[in-house]
């Protein structure tokens, strides 16, 4: 158990040191350390494995049968196998320049040059990788006040721009003494572009290369790029040179600017002279951009060659080299320590703005029409520059990776850009970077390296030199053609055989030219199967000799290794249920116990019924469990039915067939009930009672066709014999007395009938009463009138003629 624990914590801090995938942890818990699955023959291949990983050389180590492979493993299980002598190289991380940061005051007296002034520390270190150790290194850096800068003012100088240059005239004293409050030590240089001197940028007509300007303005002939003044302190010198300059003339739209850029930042020191201080570019313009690709147009189809290519301070290779592309151009302007401030008008901001985005450590600011906010944009966007720290490394060898962890002002943890970035530090402010470097395999030849880290836009820079541990000390101290290598044919070393060319086997006993590598790969493989034996061994010799594992009670076994006595099927998560043992993956199990995990007992103790019937009789006892065959049947011991009618309306039909001879059963009755015996008593207190048997009984009462009642008792015997005993004579009640009982129906009838008259004769009576007195009170009532008789009709008749006037 303790064991289990201990190489559970080995491996996952292995796992949290190393960066182990999950995979490789899965795969170190199930079937040995990652380690030992490496199959390393020798000390240097098995410290390249992991930081975890040792090497035993100890002569003595291995066991008969072990491979050599046996001797890389965890450093904590070789010290646990009693391993006295453990190959484990660490890494390790040196200091070699570590000069402190510089405290600079630009009022003090003391005046420092650029290169004597640090703003990061330390300046050379040499770290010793180890494959899968991390080594941290520990960087600061700290703004210095008053430090240098070199600005070069780089304008566009077609048409358009005409209103621009009459602002920038003046620029030069102006931005000196607006950069004389930021630093002591500040140079201005200037230089001018227009477009590549072919077609169809230009127009190649002699009057247009002589005057591109029309409305008889006065324009200089076009010029891809110039430079005007190299960098210098003198501001009246800048001012005076910027004046004599004169607008040219294109034809479309998007400038050369690339082109100058290009220039400005690859003609260095000779023609710009660039210092080894902080270096601005400020690129202005009203226009976009021409990039690689566009010289097809005037039939330029060389790529530029990132080369300086100033004749006179006029760049001479417009017409034979294509734009930079954007990628070159960030090569270019990182390589040289060169910050870019974009100054362009407000129509083409969002251009300008996508480009600063594929720049590291440029800005981006809008121009008034004429330019007359220059300076103001040009200190803005110094400001932003100067107040963001980011690291960058160069080109890492093979296998190396590197990270960083930024700790920026007020220690404040830094997230931007994985960590390689601090915003908002001003001048003075000290900011520290943590930086882990790791190899995940030692690079081809194991050689030096040196890469470099450095904050991008200024000059300084952190060397690294990586040292790569490919091989053990002990290594060195090898044998050649040593007599313990079967008679000198291999190197001793790491108290192990390293063979020469041609030999194979533990001790190099073997010969490639004897046997092909093929037929003894042939003896290490199952048929079918292109497994060398089965991935749980090494062919040695065209023998298999399997792994060790940890716990030595776990084994491979079999000729191709194919066996093992640790993956059998488990029940109760137990190997074979803890009631066998594992043989070659199969489960050989115990006296009473079956199953393919052994987990099926064949004890049937558990299946008798309370009647000491297996099942109750109605099933199988498999693995002590009651199977019960009528799926109506549950319980334990198959004697729970709830959809049954119950053991008495069960048995009725065959008990009422064969005591009485009647029933539903009767004509079937010898073939579907004789399963019991019948036996007859006189008396239902003859029947036999639970007090007086040793078995359960059950006493029934049934009514038959005739409703007479018949007692009986249901039992299954200890033998499973099923005994009825029933009561022989029929309960049956006694018939009705007919006369009485027609007697008294006639004589309900005739009462009724006359009560019924005598109700009738009743109302009517009543009836008659009422109408009669209502009869009388109407007579009493009536007043006979003695005049004219209402019914009365007189036999004359009076007829009136209509014109008689009485004349």
């Amino acid at each position: 158990m303790w064991s289990f624990v201990i190489k559970i914590f080995c491996i996952l801090t292995g796992f949290l040191s190393s960066s182990w995938s999950i995979s490789e942890l899965v795969s170190s818990l199930s079937d040995g350390s990652i380690c030992i699955k490496a199959n390393a023959q020798s000390c240097g291949e098995c410290i390249q494995v992991s930081e975890i990983c040792g090497w035993c050389t100890d002569e003595t180590f291995l066991s008969e049968g072990e491979s050599k492979s046996a001797r890389c493993d965890d450093v904590s299980y070789l010290k646990k196998k009693n391993c006295n002598n453990i190959e484990n190289p660490r890494g390790r991380t040196d200091v070699i320049q570590n000069k402190s940061v510089t405290i600079r005051n630009k009022d003090g007296n003391i005046k420092l040059k650029p290169e004597e002034i640090t703003q990061i520390q330390p300046q050379k270190l040499k770290v010793t990788l180890r494959s899968g150790e991390p080594q941290t290194l520990d960087l600061k850096f700290k703004r210095a006040e008053d430090y240098p800068i070199d600005l070069y003012y780089l304008m566009d100088l077609s048409f358009s721009m005409k209103d621009d240059l009459e602002n920038v005239k003046n620029l030069g004293t102006h931005l000196m003494r607006e950069m004389r409050e930021i630093t002591s030590d500040f140079r201005i240089g200037f230089g001018s572009f227009v477009e590549k001197t072919v077609m169809p940028y230009i127009s190649t007509t002699p009057a247009r290369l002589i005057n591109p300007c029309s409305n008889n303005e006065n324009c200089t002939s076009p010029f891809s790029y110039k430079n005007v003044l190299k960098l210098t302190s003198n501001g009246e010198k800048f001012n005076d040179l910027v004046s004599k300059q004169q607008i040219s003339g294109n034809l479309d739209s998007p400038e050369g600017g690339f082109d100058a850029i290009m220039q400005v930042a690859v003609c260095e020191v000779s023609q710009i002279g660039w210092r080894n201080v902080t270096r601005l570019l400020v690129f202005s313009t009203d226009a976009g951009f021409h990039f690689a690709g566009d010289g097809k147009l005037g039939g330029i189809v060389l790529p530029n060659d990132g080369k300086c290519h100033l004749e006179n301070d006029v760049y001479s290779m417009s017409h034979y080299y294509d734009y930079p592309s954007i990628a070159h151009l960030v090569q270019k302007l990182s390589d040289h320590n060169i910050q870019t401030i974009f100054a362009v008008t407000e129509e083409f901001q969002p251009v300008y703005q996508e480009l600063k985005n594929l720049i590291p450590k440029s800005a981006v600011g809008t121009l008034s029409s004429n330019s007359s906010n220059v300076i103001k944009l040009i200190i803005d966007a110094y400001n932003s520059l100067s107040s963001e720290v980011i690291l960058e490394n160069s080109k890492l060898p093979e296998g190396v990776s590197i990270s960083y962890k930024a700790f920026c002002k007020n220690g404040v943890q830094g997230t931007e850009d994985n960590g390689r970035k601090c915003t908002n530090i001003s001048i003075g402010d000290e900011v520290s970077f943590k930086i882990s470097i790791e190899s995940q395999k030692c690079p081809s030849g194991g050689k030096p390296e040196v890469i470099t880290v450095k904050p991008l836009g200024f000059n300084e820079e952190v060397s690294i030199e990586l040292n790569f541990i490919c091989d053990c000390e002990c290594a060195k101290k090898g044998e050649p053609n040593s007599p313990k290598c079967h008679g000198g044919n291999g190197i001793f070393e790491c108290g192990a055989c390293k063979c020469n060319e041609g030999r194979i086997g533990r001790e190099c006993e073997c010969s490639k030219d004897e046997v092909r590598s093929d037929d003894l790969d042939a003896n290490c493989r199952k048929p079918n199967s292109t497994d060398i034996c089965s991935n749980n061994g090494e062919c040695l010799c065209g023998t298999c000799e399997c792994k060790k594992r940890e716990n030595p009670a776990e084994v491979y076994s079999g000729k191709y290794c194919e066996c093992d006595n640790f993956n059998c099927d488990r029940s109760g998560n137990l190997l074979c249920g803890g009631h066998g043992r594992c043989e070659c993956r199969k489960c050989i199990c115990d006296a009473n116990y079956t199953g393919n995990a052994c987990e099926c007992s064949l004890d049937e103790s558990t299946c008798l019924a309370k009647n000491g019937q297996l099942c109750n009789g109605r099933g199988k006892c498999e693995c002590g469990i009651c199977k019960c065959e009528d799926p109506k049947f549950q319980g334990p011991t198959c004697e729970v039915c709830p959809t049954c009618p119950g053991v008495c309306t069960e048995h009725k039909d065959c008990v009422q067939c064969r005591a009485f001879g009647d029933g539903e059963k009767k004509e079937m009755c010898q073939k579907e009930c004789s399963y019991f015996n019948l036996i007859k008593v006189k008396e239902r207190k003859d029947l036999p009672q639970p007090t007086d048997q040793s078995f359960p009984l059950t006493h029934c009462k049934e009514k038959d066709a005739n409703d007479c009642w018949f007692y009986y008792t249901y039992a299954i015997t200890k033998n499973s014999t099923k005994e009825v005993f029933v009561v022989e004579k029929l309960d049956c009640p006694s018939g009705p007395d007919i006369i009485p009982i027609v007697a008294g129906v006639v004589a309900g009838i005739v009462l009724i009938g006359l009560a019924l008259l005598l109700i009738w004769k009743l109302l009517m009576i009543i009836h008659d009463r009422r109408e009669f007195a209502k009869f009388e009170k109407e007579k009493m009532n009536a007043k006979w009138d003695t005049g004219e008789n209402p019914i009365y009709k007189s036999a004359v008749t009076t007829v009136v003629n209509p014109k008689y006037e009485g004349k």
